[in-house]
């Protein structure tokens, strides 16, 4: 199983250095870098496809929504399909017992850009995946860690299990290792944008803005309104 392809090349090279065959191909949102990869794989390997109905992505032979699933016998797996818009509209989550393909949408330390939904949206996605227990690994889409770390550091310095984190995370990218998964329990204690309802990150954006409204949604769209100017 493969989840948002960008390129069939890297992908074709794991599966036959591993010996593995692919099963299936999942899709959580229409942007290039995750889908370009899907025409080539599907014509090659003739797998099911499966990503967002709610949006355009070619080669999908199933078209999802929530509250639908995806079963892969051959892996023994039965995910949950979740609508979580916000960085697109028809993003998809795929939910399974310990661990959630997000896209998009949660990242380590940060989460994605509003591309497409409203601030409302967004928060509500996030909050949803914050929900999951906290053995939950978050299985995100990119490797943006330390810069999303670098951000948070500013928003909380005095956080202890960020600076834990972020030591971990660097030794981690200087020996050439991944710093994901992660899990739904750490980003609880690190990401800001899980944290607004916090004394600690209010703080920040009152120093930040001048002012802190009670509403999280308007808390949430000014740290992701910071976030996305900060340069750190």
């Amino acid at each position: 199983m493969v989840v948002d392809p960008a390129e069939a090349a890297p992908v074709r090279a794991a599966l036959a250095a591993r010996g593995l065959n692919l099963a299936a191909l999942l899709v959580t949102h229409h942007h290039a870098d995750h889908t370009g990869g899907v025409p080539a794989l599907r014509a090659e390997y003739e797998v099911p496809a499966y990503g967002p109905a709610a949006e355009d992505i070619a080669c999908l032979t199933h078209r999802l929504r929530e509250g639908e699933a995806v079963e892969i016998p051959q892996l023994g797996l039965k995910l949950a399909v979740w609508e979580i818009p916000g960085h697109t509209r028809g993003h998809l989550a795929y939910v399974g017992a310990d661990f959630a393909f997000c896209g998009d949408t949660l990242f380590s330390a940060g989460c994605g850009r509003l591309f497409e939904g409203t601030p409302a949206q967004m928060y509500a996605s996030l909050q949803r995946l914050a929900a999951l227990p906290e053995t939950t690994r978050v299985c995100c889409a990119h490797e943006y860690t330390l810069a999303n770390l670098r951000f948070a550091a500013v928003v909380e310095p005095d956080n202890a299990d960020r600076i834990a984190y972020q030591g971990r995370c660097e030794a981690k990218r200087a020996a050439g290792e991944p710093t994901l998964p992660s899990t739904i329990g750490l980003e609880r204690a690190v990401n800001p944008f899980l944290r607004v309802h916090t004394p600690t990150v209010a703080a920040a954006i009152a120093q930040h803005y001048g002012y802190c409204p009670a509403d999280p949604v308007e808390r949430f769209r000014l740290l992701r309104q910071w976030k996305d100017g900060f340069r750190g």
